[in-house]
């Protein structure tokens, strides 16, 4: 290899891993405000149809019609999931809890459970 060649793949090798290093800390800025705030969204066709704090909220389940299918949704311990649906894949209910990044999303019934965003 000559000179050029070399530079050039020490280059992208730095480039690369600072965009590496950026990203993850964005992203754990991001899980850490989204930590703070304990604020859910449930969506039924893109609207919200239920706003609840997971701080303040008791652990019960509760029963989502959707139209063409139903889903049981259960709050414990500040958590919030998917129990049971009707949907073929379940595919939601394998999902398990919310995560801070990662919304619980019913896509046969256009279900999509969510952190509420900053603003």
């Amino acid at each position: 290899m000559n000179k050029k060649v070399k530079i050039c793949f020490a280059v992208i090798a730095v480039i690369f891993i600072l965009s590496s290093a950026a990203s993850f800390f964005v992203l754990r800025s991001r899980e850490h405000r989204s930590g703070s705030r304990r604020e859910v969204l449930i969506l039924l066709d893109n609207k919200v149809i239920y706003r609840i704090d997971l701080d303040s909220e008791h652990d019960r389940t509760f029963r989502i019609d959707c139209g063409n299918g139903r889903n049981d949704v259960t709050i414990e311990n500040g958590q919030i999931r998917i129990s049971d649906a009707d949907c073929p894949d379940q595919t939601c209910v394998k999902t398990g809890e919310l995560r801070n990044l990662l919304p619980i999303v019913c896509l046969p019934h256009k279900l999509v459970i969510r952190f509420a965003d900053e603003e």
